[in-house]
């Protein structure tokens, strides 16, 4: 499995739109866990992003929470989590 790498936005948006409610997090954990196991299809329902993002994934982490993402030839990289208005 490749490394995933945070960028500093995702960090950002993490610290201020996830990490205050325990329960998104553990959510977060548990998703990220399934992602790193190579799990793509429900629950993370991980899917190709179209338009101007087109290079772009994304994946959901429950509800109406989402992280995006780019696959490098080395790693993922995670650019953006929140809700499906704020990352899109």
């Amino acid at each position: 499995m490749k490394p995933i790498r945070r960028h500093r936005e995702f960090e950002k948006n993490f610290r201020s739109r996830i990490a205050p409610n325990e329960k998104l997090v553990k959510k977060f954990r548990a998703h990220l866990w399934l992602f790193m196991k190579g799990i793509r299809d429900y629950p993370l329902n991980d899917h190709a992003l179209i338009g101007t993002r087109k290079d772009l994934r994304a994946f959901s982490v429950g509800g109406d929470i989402r992280v995006i993402y780019r696959e490098q030839p080395d790693y993922y990289e995670f650019l953006d989590i929140g809700s499906h208005n704020q990352v899109y």
